[in-house]
C-alpha cells in the first residue's frame, strides 16, 4: 500500500510494524494484527492550492494540505507546517507517528498533520500574513474545535498561529478553541511555548532514574543537542536549571560547541536572533553572550561526531538528524542515553545501533546506551497543546504551576507505560538489558487506539 514516492511515511510504518511484530503481542492477543492494514490508511487527506499576493503585487502559489489520520480517541490533533521540503510523504509520516504520540499522553485526541510548501524566510510580516489567511481560507472549511485542532510546528510560532487564529474567526465567525500555541491574552496556555523541550528533559530524567535504580539525573551530566529552535532553546534552558552542561546546538548550516557549557544567555540571545530567521553563525558573531573563545562553530556538521565525551544526546531539529554512523560515534563518545525531542530524529540504522548496544552491553562494565523515541520523549507539547483545549473549553487559564505539574507528571507516566508494555510483551533473551522504549511507546500507543477501533466499528 506504501507508494515508493512515500519514503519517510514508509520508515516511520516499518519501524512501528517492526516492534510490534518482534514483541508477543500478535501471539498473545492474534485480533490487533487485524488493525495494521486498516491504521495505516489516513481517514483523509486533504490537498489544496494557496493563491496569495507578496508584497510587490505578484501572485504566488503553493501547496497546501492537511492529513486527518486517526480520530479514534479524539478530534484530530498535530502541528502545521510551512517548508519548502513539505510534501505528503512526511506529512503521512508526523500524522501517523502523531497517532500514538497522542493515545500516550492518556488524553482525547486523535492524529494528524499538515502544512505548506511555503517558505517564511526572507519575507516579510505582511507576506506571512497574506500567505495565512490564504491558507486558512481553505482549510477552515475542515477543522474545528471538535472535528481537528492543528497547532504549530516548524515555522509556525506565535506570529503564524495568530494570523492563522485571527483568520478563522473572521471566516466562521466563531471564537472557539480550534488551534493551540494561542497567545496568553486570547485563549492560550501557559508553559505551552516551553512543553515540548521541558517535556523531554523530564522523559529523559525518568530514563536515567530508572537506569541507576534513582541514584543519578541530570546533574553533572554532558548533555549534545541538535537544533536551536524552540524545543531544542527550552531543552538546554531546563538541562541548565537541572544542573546539566549543555555542550551544543545546531542549525541546518552547522553546529556550536562549548567545552565548559552554553550558558542561558546565550539561549536567551540565540531564542531573539533566532525570531529574525538568523543563522547561528551570524548570532555568535553579533550577540554580546558570546565572546570568541566561548563556542566553537563547525559549519556544515551536526554536533554528534564533534561534541567529544556525552553523557546525555537529545535530538531536537528534525527527522533522520541522526545516521548509523553518527549513532556510532556517540556511542564510543560513551553516551548512554538519548531521547528525540524531533520526529523520527533517528534513522532505523541508528535505532539499530541504539538497539543493539542496549542489549549487547546490558551485563558488561560498560553501561548500556538507552534509546528514547520522539513518539514518547517529544510528547510533552502536544500534551499541553491537549491542556490548552481543556482551559479553552472552561474558558479558563491555568496557572503555569498548574500546568507544569501535569506536564512533569503525564511524561512520567507516559515513560511507566512504556516500561509496562515492554516489559509484558518483551520475547528478549537477556532479561538484564532495560526494556526497549521504542517497543514499549509502540505497544502503548497503538494497543489503546486499536482497543477504541474494535469499539467504533472501525475493525472487526
Amino acid at each position: 500500500m506504501v507508494q515508493p514516492s512515500e519514503p519517510e511515511f514508509e520508515q516511520a510504518l516499518n519501524e512501528v510494524y517492526s516492534t510490534l511484530k518482534a514483541s508477543s503481542l500478535f501471539e498473545k492477543e492474534p485480533k490487533y494484527e487485524k488493525v495494521l492494514p486498516v491504521i495505516q490508511i489516513p481517514e483523509r487527506i486533504i490537498q489544496f492550492r494557496v493563491v496569495w499576493e507578496n508584497d510587490k503585487g505578484e501572485l504566488e502559489v503553493n501547496r497546501g494540505y492537511r492529513v486527518q489520520f486517526n480520530s479514534a480517541l479524539g478530534p484530530y490533533k498535530g502541528g502545521l507546517r510551512f517548508h519548502p521540503t513539505v510534501n505528503l510523504s512526511i506529512l503521512k509520516f508526523l500524522g501517523f507517528e502523531q497517532i500514538f504520540k497522542n493515545a500516550l499522553t492518556g488524553l482525547a485526541i486523535g492524529g494528524g498533520k499538515g502544512g505548506s510548501d511555503f517558505n517564511p524566510k526572507g519575507r516579510s510580516n505582511n507576506e506571512i500574513r497574506k500567505f495565512c489567511v490564504a491558507f486558512m481560507r481553505e482549510l477552515s472549511r475542515h477543522i474545528g474545535q471538535d472535528t481537528d485542532v492543528p497547532a504549530g510546528d516548524i515555522n509556525v510560532g506565535g506570529r503564524e498561529i495568530g494570523y492563522l487564529f485571527g483568520a478563522y474567526k473572521a471566516i466562521r465567525n466563531s471564537w472557539e478553541g480550534v488551534l493551540t500555541g494561542k497567545g496568553l491574552t486570547w485563549g492560550g496556555s501557559l508553559i505551552r511555548p516551553e512543553a515540548t523541550g521541558y517535556g523531554l528533559v523530564y522523559y529523559t530524567e525518568e530514563m536515567i532514574k530508572y537506569a541507576t535504580q534513582n541514584k543519578e539525573n541530570f546533574k553533572g551530566k554532558r548533555v549534545a543537542i541538535s537544533g536551536s529552535g524552540n524545543v531544542a532553546q527550552y531543552a538546554a534552558l531546563k538541562v541548565i536549571e537541572l544542573g546539566g552542561t549543555v555542550v551544543s546546538l545546531s542549525d541546518s548550516k552547522g553546529s556550536i560547541i562549548s567545552e565548559s557549557g552554553i550558558t542561558k544567555e546565550q539561549i536567551y540571545d540565540i531564542q531573539a536572533a533566532k525570531l529574525k530567521f538568523k543563522s547561528l553563525s551570524e548570532i555568535i558573531g553579533e550577540a554580546s553572550s558570546f565572546s570568541k573563545d566561548s563556542v566553537k562553530y563547525v559549519d556544515g556538521a551536526r554536533p554528534w561526531t564533534q561534541v567529544g565525551q556525552v553523557d546525555v544526546a537529545l535530538p531536537c531539529a528534525t527527522q533522520n538528524e541522526v545516521s548509523g554512523d553518527e549513532a556510532k560515534a556517540l556511542v564510543a563518545a560513551g553516551c548512554k542515553y538519548v531521547a528525540e525531542g524531533s520526529n523520527m530524529g533517528s534513522t532505523q540504522d541508528a535505532i539499530d545501533v541504539f538497539e543493539g548496544e542496549r542489549v549487547a552491553t546490558a551485563s558488561a562494565s560498560t553501561p548500556a546506551v538507552w534509546y528514547g523515541p520522539g513518539k514518547a520523549s517529544n510528547a510533552g507539547g502536544v500534551l499541553v497543546s491537549a491542556l490548552e483545549m481543556a482551559q479553552n473549553s472552561q474558558r479558563m487559564q491555568w496557572t503555569s504551576e498548574k500546568v507544569d505539574e501535569e506536564l512533569h507528571t503525564r511524561m512520567i507516566e507516559l515513560f511507566k507505560q512504556s516500561i509496562k508494555y515492554a516489559t509484558t510483551y518483551s520475547k528478549e533473551s537477556n532479561k538484564e538489558a532495560l526494556p526497549s522504549l521504542v517497543m514499549g511507546a509502540n505497544l502503548a500507543g497503538f494497543v489503546k487506539v486499536a482497543d477504541a477501533m474494535f469499539d467504533h466499528g472501525d475493525v472487526f
